[in-house]
């Protein structure tokens, strides 16, 4: 498990934009199976999450079209949340940074980390804004 001063200020990217900090299974539960549609962002410590996966997240909600619901869990730090996250992931195996897009409780858009890391954010925010074109 990471230490809380090396996390906290990665969640606070985040968090401070909106996203909804899930530290509980039963939160992961809660916020993936409401109505309409929740972007979910598994988030780490690696460089890819730093320089790709957080900001393209950032930057695909400057579109039009947008998630109802914003929701992130941290890797390595809220380990019971993020280990029910990726249940409901499957069949995507476990994978961090990870983005996905649900709608109505259904998974409907992935990028795993092999989609993040080497991509720059732009190429992010361009996959996640035309799954919010299609689905939200």
């Amino acid at each position: 498990m990471y230490p809380a001063d090396l996390v906290l200020p990665m969640k606070a990217e985040l968090t401070d934009k909106g996203f909804q900090d899930l530290t509980t299974p039963a939160e992961v539960d809660s916020a993936l199976k409401q109505s309409g549609t929740t972007l979910l962002v598994i988030n780490s410590v690696c460089g890819c999450a730093a320089g790709a996966a957080r900001p393209g997240v950032l930057y695909s909600l400057t579109g039009e079209k947008k998630p109802d619901h914003l929701v992130t869990a941290f890797a390595g730090f809220d380990t019971d949340a993020v280990a029910e996250a990726r249940k409901l992931l499957a069949p995507f195996p476990p994978s961090s940074p990870a983005v996905a897009l649900f709608k109505d409780g259904e998974l409907v858009h992935m990028l795993e980390r092999h989609h993040i890391e080497g991509n720059p954010a732009g190429a992010i925010a361009a996959n996640l804004q035309a799954a919010f074109d299609e689905y939200c």
